[in-house]
């Protein structure tokens, strides 16, 4: 498992990204609730249309972890920008204190990679909903592939591998929630469009 990568991206370590994942260990199980500031952290895409509504109705729900990855659970704040909790271990569960309207995405914590949260790749909190159960999506031979290779290979030793060059670029391009963020705002926007 790769440790230090920055989820947002930047390829920093955790500390060093500007509001990446500064929630630690033993901190509040529960995004700021109405007229609480969401932190410091980079701007976020021009035009995102993803961000948490600032709510003042209590959405409580049990994050399960049915896989068998450790997951991160990300929190889109009212700005936009992704806002990492602490993991949830494999085959476990959190109640989390969230507000209606809060967006929520679930990263595999070693690799980065998208998971499913009832079937779906963005959860909004909602009083009626009181679970969040995220599962493995179902990968293509490739996907798995690279992620096997990921998890064997040091990014340094990718253009050593004896494979096509269009793979070197796909290893290379690793899971980047912000690619995931402007890819679900263009869907969002399209299916608002139609």
């Amino acid at each position: 498992m790769r440790k230090g990568r920055c989820l947002l991206g930047a390829g920093l370590p955790f500390s060093a990204a500007p509001g990446a994942c500064a929630l630690r260990a033993g901190a509040a199980m529960s995004p700021p609730g109405p007229g609480r500031p969401g932190g410091a952290g980079p701007e976020p895409e021009a035009g995102s249309a993803l961000r948490s509504v600032n709510t003042r109705e209590l959405s409580e729900v049990v994050f399960n972890n049915l896989s068998p990855r450790c997951v991160l659970p990300v929190w889109l704040d009212f700005e936009g920008r992704p806002r990492c909790y602490p993991v949830l271990q494999p085959r476990s569960g959190r109640i989390m204190r969230s507000y209606r309207g809060h967006l929520w995405l679930f990263r595999d914590a070693g690799t980065y990679d998208g998971l499913l949260v009832n079937q779906q790749e963005l959860f909004v909190a909602a009083p009626n909903v009181t679970k969040a159960d995220i599962t493995l999506p179902v990968f293509t031979l490739k996907e798995r592939c690279l992620q096997v290779v990921r998890s064997l290979v040091s990014p340094m030793d990718y253009r050593k591998l004896d494979i096509v060059q269009s793979l070197y670029e796909e290893l290379e391009d690793h899971p980047d929630i912000w690619k995931d963020l402007r890819r679900l705002s263009l869907e969002r926007n399209e299916a608002l469009r139609n």
